[in-house]
């Protein structure tokens, strides 16, 4: 394990809350320090943005520990209509909302729901100067992150060109909505029209760090990539491509997972399959602050697997009790690793069924809630690194992203529109409320008693008792 002095100084250069860093972390993990806050600590402490990015921290715990206890059905307390659909998280700083849209524009809203501002950064790339995909137009994508050592905002947006699309890292003053600063984050080696930015942005080692991956349908030549960016914008950008002559995309929506100063992706399908030469597709990479791959695991299975595309790029990583690193994907089959070890090729420390996984997890203690295509389950990771399944809600359409607060898992039924509040004991569906029709990877953020979603026609706020 790597020391605990290196963490705390990450948790320091981002500037996140002691409250709400890393509210998954158990009572033996080295992050204790940092997990919650102390008794006696400030009111301002405690008052610092919770959810600073996808799942509300860079662990992607997808936990408010500061969230009220939930009792009787949500409340809507409003419903905005914003100049495009919603597909990326909505994030807070210094307790507003920052959500962002399809048609390249971000907005700030206070915690009473009034618009503070409104910052159009570009035109959206439409569909008919990309070879596939399903997002038209396709603007902002990846859930944006807040820094607070420099109250940014940033942001990638894709935009049109007469050339074609480009895509542009855009850091906004968090107060005003000013744009401090645009940077090119299209590197050579790949068709720039091919790839699409949807994982969510982090912050380690004092870079903006962006996943890339290829469009729906998985056409033309894209392949997986992560930049980083320094946070001021300065210098030239640095990346890790995944050495695949083609897809491999690190696309799903939580992007990287960030534990003590390295980054952890998971990586879709690839060219190579049966018969054919191993690529680090169907994996989790570890990466340091450099670009550089530290280590790597991936199936046995994985030529068959991508050649089935079964892979386990759909599902972030989860980090589990400082040791473990759960990964599941699109072939049902979930993974145990060793955080430390990641153990290679079938190098697991255990995998079992569990079902086919899309999205971002959340991770309470020992428990994973997970986002399987046929219903949120709950995952418990035992001392030995072993999984066994406490419950699978009984709604199979309850396929959403989970998020954990309010003595409550919630998480959303896309198609239907209606968010609903789990016992994250048991699953039983204990309250829900009407939203709107999400995408299909939306998921919640927690702010105080608030729920905050996007959703296809803009942001809704639900409040809990």
């Amino acid at each position: 394990m790597r020391a605990t002095a290196v963490l705390v100084t990450l948790v320091a250069a981002m500037g996140c809350s002691a409250a709400a860093s890393h509210p998954n972390t158990s009572p033996t993990s080295p992050k204790t320090s940092i997990a919650s806050t102390p008794a006696g600590a400030s009111a301002a402490a405690r008052a610092f943005p919770d959810w600073i990015t996808y799942h509300g921290d860079l662990l992607r715990s997808g936990v408010s520990a500061t969230m009220p206890a939930a009792s009787g059905n949500p409340v809507l307390a409003k419903s905005i209509k914003l100049d495009g659909a919603v597909y990326a998280s909505p994030i807070v700083a210094n307790t507003n909302t920052i959500v962002v849209t399809e048609n390249d524009t971000v907005y700030s809203f206070n915690s009473a729901n009034t618009q503070m501002w409104k910052t159009h950064v570009g035109t959206p790339s439409p569909a008919s100067e990309r070879p596939c995909g399903d997002i038209d137009p396709l603007g902002i994508t990846g859930t944006p992150i807040y820094s607070r050592v420099n109250a940014t905002v940033y942001v990638v947006a894709e935009i049109h060109r007469t050339t074609g699309p480009v895509h542009q890292l855009v850091a906004l003053d968090a107060a005003t909505g000013a744009v401090k600063f645009r940077v090119s984050v299209d590197l050579p080696g790949v068709t720039t029209a091919a790839m699409q930015q949807r994982g969510a942005l982090t912050i380690v080692g004092g870079k903006v760090w962006v996943p890339f991956g290829g469009l729906a349908g998985d056409c033309s030549n894209y392949k997986g990539r992560v930049v980083g960016v320094n946070l001021d914008g300065t210098g030239s950008p640095i990346a890790y491509t995944v050495p695949t002559t083609r897809e491999a995309g690190i696309w799903t929506p939580p992007g990287p997972t960030v534990y003590q100063l390295h980054l952890y992706v998971a990586v879709g399908n690839g060219e190579s399959g049966v018969g054919d030469p191993y690529d680090f597709s169907d994996s989790v990479l570890e990466l340091n602050t450099r670009a550089q791959l530290v280590d790597s695991f991936s199936p046995s299975t994985w030529p068959a697997d991508n050649d089935a595309d079964l892979d386990l790029g759909s599902q972030g990583p989860a980090i589990v009790d400082g040791k473990w690193v759960y990964a599941d994907g699109k072939s049902g089959t979930a993974y145990v690793l060793a955080l430390g070890h990641l153990g290679g090729i079938g190098g697991q420390v255990s995998s079992a069924t569990v079902c086919k996984s899309f999205g971002g997890t959340a991770v309470s203690g020992s428990t994973v809630y997970v986002p399987c295509t046929d219903g949120v389950r709950a995952v418990t990771i035992d001392s030995t690194g072993h999984m066994t399944v406490p419950w699978h809600v009984s709604q199979s359409s309850i396929v959403g992203s989970p998020v954990v607060g309010g003595g409550r898992v919630w998480s959303l039924d896309p198609g239907a529109g209606v968010l609903y509040g789990l016992n994250p004991a048991t699953g039983t569906a204990v309250e829900h409320i009407t939203v709107g029709q999400t995408s299909r990877f939306a998921t919640p953020a927690l702010s105080g008693n608030r729920v905050l979603i996007g959703t296809l026609t803009g942001l809704v706020v639900v409040t809990t008792s």
